[in-house]
Formats: structure tokens, C-alpha cells, sequence
């Protein structure tokens, strides 16, 4: 399945790159873009607070990862350049916790490359993860947010995300303690879709 951004021009300066270019295409990753993925998900790893880790990720774990997520019939998207089909930001969701009461509650995820962000990327593929989830029946959207990333927090809010509660001290990355933003969105249930 393929989206695309909503433009009156079709084009659109972002900030990264030379002048205006045909806006990303947002679609269902394949195995393909891993490498790319895996690279942006690493620079997070090694550079932000968005992954409480300090160890990088491999090919095969991201590939263990991507089979499992969409085998259990959750997305896996990516943002990709029109012009030359490079990855620049991925997304999904999965089970917020695994039993059986949280069924309709799933957590998101998203990142951008670094050269892409602040652009309207993020933004944009979690309205289509929230579209996604509401298909699938999912009543709640959860994002679990490092409460020192405001940007993260206010992109939540935009898009319709109530900040819920945060957890003091439950993380540790660089050397410090980390506290964990909730935040969460009540999704519309679609039309004729069951909540059971």
C-alpha cells in the first residue's frame, strides 16, 4: 500500500537537500530497506535518548524484528525519497504489553534520519500508523517518550496525543537517569470495525 503527503503543489522544501523535491512516498517497508533502517536506527541508538540502549543493532536482528512484527499483522512503514527511493524514517507499532486484557492497546515507535528531521516526516507516519491501528481495530495508540525530547512530545501533542504520565528515573543511557514520558490517543473505532 503506498500514501503520499497532502500538497497543494506536490512539492515541498523541507529543509534537508538542495530546494523543493517531490515529496517522500510512505509505504510498507519490505526486507530491502532493513539496511537502511537498521542504519538510522543505530544513529539513534548512538546519538539520542530515543532507545534506552547503547548497543547497536545488526541485519539479522533487524531481520529476526521485522519478521516478527509483520507476522503478527502489524506495519512496519517507511518514508521514502522519490527520487532516488532512499529511506528516510520507518515506524510501527506493536503489543503494548503481552497479555491478553491490553489486546486493543498498541506502542509506536518512530525515527528519522538525521538529515530529515524536523520536517514533517515523523509527523506524518504516525498519522499513518494511527490510520493503520484503527483499521486494525486497536482502541488506544501509547508513545513512550524520553521527557527530555520536547520536540517528540509537542509532534504527540499535534497530532492529538494527551500526555498521561511520566515515570522518574526508570531508564539509564550516558551515564545518567532517564524519565520516561506517556502519552496516549483513543483512536475512533472504523466504521463497522469490532472492538472485541
Amino acid at each position: 500500500m503506498f500514501w503520499t503527503f497532502p500538497s497543494s503543489t506536490g512539492t515541498r522544501n523541507t529543509g534537508f537537500g538542495q530546494g523543493s523535491f517531490m515529496l517522500p512516498l510512505i509505504r510498507d517497508a519490505t526486507e530491502a530497506d532493513l539496511p537502511e533502517m537498521m542504519a538510522i536506527y543505530n544513529e539513534a541508538i548512538r546519538n539520542t535518548l530515543a532507545v534506552y540502549t547503547e548497543e547497536e543493532t545488526t541485519l539479522a536482528d533487524r531481520k529476526l524484528w521485522f519478521a516478527a512484527r509483520t507476522g503478527q499483522g502489524y506495519p512496519v512503514l517507511v518514508a521514502v525519497d522519490r527520487n532516488d527511493g532512499a529511506v528516510l524514517g520507518f515506524a510501527t507499532f506493536g503489543d503494548f504489553r503481552p497479555w491478553p486484557g491490553y489486546r486493543h492497546t498498541v506502542e509506536h515507535s518512530v525515527y528519522v534520519r538525521t538529515d530529515a528531521r524536523g520536517a514533517g516526516l515523523g509527523a506524518a507516519l504516525v498519522a499513518h500508523l494511527l490510520a493503520r491501528a484503527a483499521a486494525l481495530g486497536k482502541h488506544v495508540m501509547v508513545a513512550g517518550i524520553d521527557a527530555a525530547n520536547p520536540a517528540s512530545i509537542r509532534l504527540h501533542e499535534r497530532l492529538g496525543f494527551e500526555r498521561v504520565g511520566t515515570l522518574r528515573e526508570v531508564g539509564t543511557k550516558f551515564g545518567r537517569w532517564l524519565d520516561l514520558v506517556f502519552m496516549q490517543r483513543i483512536l475512533d473505532p472504523p466504521p463497522g470495525g469490532s472492538s472485541k
